[in-house]
């Protein structure tokens, strides 16, 4: 699979969105725009427009420039990208705020990275199949908080997949985002995958960057994620405030 490769355009589209809110292209050099137009076409509302595009309730205005992670969050539910319900900066810098949380949870005694071997590294900081398998965990859990809510539909679920396919998903990914798209919600199977204190930290913390904590079943699944996880109540504070300071 191709899972680090995703995970990094998807960095980088959260990245340009948290600087520059750009409504043509997002940080992956992807045409979301023109790929948007198609889409609101395909659901009958002909040309993108700057409301809704047709009856299909999602909100083309909110959608550009946001591409795959637009899809993830579903505007339908009244998100509006770039706002303070989706935190773009968390998704950019997952790896180096998480551990920043970390370090401020301990009064700021938490070492520098690399110095504390048994925490482990940021996903930004591995290569090879440490990046891809870490990749994957946390393409795992932006999926399943995107799903916390119960409100992805037949369609919804195939658009997602044609915005990751559209980031350059090889076949065995598109195959894996398929299953993870009709899996039961299971906490304490996803956090069964994280091999560090640092990858669950990720873990939650890109899970807070999708969610609208006002939602009480999506409140609900990072709770439940939050004790799988085994992290204590300062750290899963620390990285929900820093995911609100990342914006």
């Amino acid at each position: 699979m191709n899972a680090s490769k995703i995970l990094e355009q998807l960095m980088q589209q959260a990245g340009g969105q948290s600087g520059s809110g750009s409504s043509g292209q997002g940080g992956s050099g992807l045409d979301i725009k023109g790929m948007l137009d198609g889409l609101s076409r395909q659901l009958g509302g002909g040309e993108a427009r700057s409301g809704q595009g047709g009856g299909s309730g999602f909100d083309v205005k909110s959608l550009l420039g946001g591409g795959a992670l637009g899809m993830l969050v579903g505007s339908k539910r009244g998100r509006k990208l770039g706002g303070k319900a989706l935190k773009y900066g968390a998704i950019a810098g997952v790896g180096m705020l998480a551990w920043k949380a970390w370090q401020n949870s301990r009064g700021g005694a938490g070492g520098q990275q690399g110095e504390s071997p048994a925490e482990g590294e940021p996903v930004e900081r591995l290569a090879g199949q440490a990046r891809e398998q870490r990749s994957l965990e946390l393409l795992q859990a932006m999926i399943m908080a995107a799903r916390a809510d119960g409100h992805i539909d037949d369609q919804e679920r195939e658009l997602i997949a044609g915005q990751i396919d559209a980031l350059g998903a090889d076949r065995e990914l598109h195959a894996w985002v398929e299953r993870q798209l009709q899996a039961p919600l299971d906490a304490e199977a996803l956090a069964a995958q994280v091999d560090s204190p640092q990858a669950a930290r990720e873990m939650y913390l890109i899970s807070v960057a999708v969610v609208d904590e006002q939602n009480a079943m999506e409140r609900a699944w990072l709770d439940q994620l939050g004790r799988a996880l085994a992290l204590p109540g300062e750290v899963t504070a620390e990285l929900e405030y820093q995911a609100r300071e990342a914006g």
